[in-house]
């Protein structure tokens, strides 16, 4: 029986923390009735801030705390009644339409299909391509660029203009040798990604280095550039679907949101008329 005292302390004890007057925050500013408490600030600091600099923003961000609230209480005392319910209103318009969006983003992100095959976006480039137009010019074409010393360049050089699928094996193997290089001939690269990738070809010039067909070799100061370019696309002109088929996936998926969004709204309110929750007097 000796375990009862223990048992007494216990309870005791716990009586008393029950009974403790709970720990108040910390109160770090005050404007009128309106207090900060040290919860709102406790994450406003990086770490890794300076005292300094912790310092001097938490002090910003008390004044402006400060000002706005001060600003605020003499807006409720001296503004005109018309300008306060003209507020109100806005506030309460702004409340609904943000709730109203917010539910439907939720109702819509439970229904709706994101699903969109290539056959679509096909179909929705070719009833709209007229409206797409790229704002550069479009290449495609290969190039290596080498040390001018390399004793296979005649033969590199060579298997790079024949470029059959056996020479192209023959390259990649040899491209650890190379400065730089791209074999994806079949692909459009914009003009501004050519000019950084080959950085003698620029806006004044680019007429010359960038034509249909053209192949050629340019020299600079330690190594050679081998080119081919097979198709330049003129700006302004249709862009093609490669470029285009993340921003077309985008336009579905928004256009059908749309429709749905339209659709919950008709549900929602024939719902309403037939259950008697919306009528519309005469």
């Amino acid at each position: 029986m000796r375990f009862i005292p223990l048992i007494i302390l216990i309870i005791f004890t716990t009586s008393c923390e029950y009974f403790r007057k709970p720990k108040e925050p910390l109160a770090v500013a005050r404007v009128a009735n309106e207090i900060l408490y040290q919860k709102d600030i406790q994450n406003l600091v990086p770490k890794g801030t300076s005292k300094e600099d912790s310092i001097a923003i938490v002090k910003a961000y008390l004044d402006r705390w400060a000002t706005q609230k001060l600003l605020f209480n003499g807006a409720e005392i001296n503004l005109s009644k018309d300008k306060t319910e003209e507020y109100e209103k806005l506030i309460n318009q702004y409340k609904i339409d943000l709730y109203t969006k917010g539910y439907l983003e939720e109702l819509v992100f439970k229904k709706i299909d994101t699903v969109v095959t290539e056959e679509q976006i096909k179909e929705y480039y070719e009833k709209n391509k007229q409206y797409f137009k790229n704002p550069s010019e479009l290449v495609k074409l290969r190039y290596i660029n080498l040390v001018k010393e390399n004793p296979k360049f005649e033969n590199i050089k060579a298997k790079f203009t024949s470029f059959a699928k056996k020479d192209i094996k023959y390259l990649e193997d040899l491209s650890i040798q190379f400065k730089s290089y791209a074999f994806n001939d079949t692909i459009w690269v914009d003009a501004n990604q050519v000019f950084q990738k080959l950085p003698f070809i620029n806006l004044e010039n680019k007429n010359r280095y960038l034509a249909d067909g053209i192949n050629y070799q340019y020299p600079d100061s330690t190594t050679v550039w081998l080119v081919k370019v097979n198709k330049v696309l003129p700006k302004d002109s249709t862009t093609p679907l490669q470029f285009l088929i993340p921003t077309i996936k985008q336009v579905i998926i928004n256009n059908r949101k749309l429709e749905l969004i339209k659709t919950i709204e008709k549900e929602i309110t024939d719902d309403a008329i037939k259950n008697k929750k919306y009528e519309v007097y005469n």
